[in-house]
């Protein structure tokens, strides 16, 4: 009995990081439909005020449930700098454009932050190499954008308006990895756990939301049932317990693979907004949200350790 006990233990965990994986990306996916509801009753800075609130009260108490320590020292700055970065910037963007946007499209822009990381990490990281693969892959992510964007369209005073919430939903994507960058940098030299991160992340960004929410978030509010439960859902467990998940994954699997996430999370995102929401999407945004798939795959494929190529 005594000698099956590892493989059992390495069999449970094996399947507890795929569940974790589904679980993230399915949150993460129903987060654009929270985002959405949300806005139909907040301002873009209430609603990430709210999620971030709600998530870093949770991770706070799962902080003293399991008895961990905060992170001490110099280390809270660059906590900070990834909060700045990785929360409180790209949520304000995407919630904004969640006022004009289909949810389903807002997830598909999200989808290329894989392909931005790519060419923050070319510039910026010594030991990234641009190769065949991954140049093919940035023309690929590019034509798939541009294909999303339908700048033939433009000229209609409709698609005009979307724009600049599409931009935004890109530059927040941009956001999204120059803070994976910012972490590969900075972070290396550390050891925390997923929870001690997630909640050190969450609870920074909070911090500096709740110094913003004076100037920014002082709009009047329209509260109903389905915005208060898309807020409870979005900080809890979009904001909060989803984060520790992605981090446990992120921990057994690595960043390469567990960023595939992405994959996931606009198929997830689309189909509620369709199902629940009652929205479209054009041929050009549900076909450029595939190519830019592509290329995320094509990227990383080039990435990943030479056991997980097939």
């Amino acid at each position: 009995m005594t000698a099956l006990t590892p493989g059992r233990d390495s069999s449970r965990s094996r399947l507890s990081t795929v569940l974790q994986y589904i679980a993230t990306a399915t949150i993460w996916g129903a987060s654009f439909l929270f985002i959405k509801v949300a806005s139909g009753g907040l301002s873009p800075a209430q609603v990430v005020l709210g999620r971030l609130v709600g998530g870093a009260l949770l991770l706070a108490l799962l902080m003293l449930l399991t008895g961990r320590r905060w992170p001490r020292g110099l280390v809270w700055l660059h906590f900070m700098a990834m909060a700045f970065i990785m929360c409180v910037a790209p949520f304000l963007l995407f919630s904004w454009a969640a006022e004009t946007l289909p949810s389903g499209l807002s997830s598909i822009f999200n989808a290329t932050t894989p392909i931005a990381t790519l060419l923050l990490a070319l510039a910026v990281l010594p030991e990234e190499r641009l190769t065949k693969v991954k140049t093919v892959a940035l023309f690929v992510g590019a034509g798939g954008i541009v294909l999303v964007l339908a700048p033939w369209q433009l000229g209609r005073a409709a698609e005009a308006a979307t724009l600049l919430p599409q931009l935004a939903c890109l530059v927040g994507s941009v956001m999204y990895g120059a803070g994976f960058i910012y972490s590969r940098r900075f972070f290396r030299s550390h050891e925390f756990d997923a929870s001690t991160v997630a909640a050190s992340q969450i609870t920074s960004a909070a911090a500096i939301m709740l110094v913003l929410a004076p100037f920014i978030a002082g709009d009047p509010v329209a509260l109903s049932t389905s915005v208060i439960a898309s807020m409870l859902l979005l900080g809890t467990i979009g904001t909060g317990i989803a984060y520790v998940w992605y981090n446990n994954v992120m921990n057994v699997w690595g960043a390469t693979r567990a960023s595939t996430v992405t994959y996931l999370t606009p198929l997830v995102a689309v189909a509620l907004g369709i199902t629940v929401l009652g929205e479209q999407l054009s041929w050009h945004e549900a076909a450029g949200g595939l190519v830019v798939i592509i290329a995320v795959l094509v990227a990383q494929s080039d990435s990943l350790p030479r056991p997980y190529r097939r």
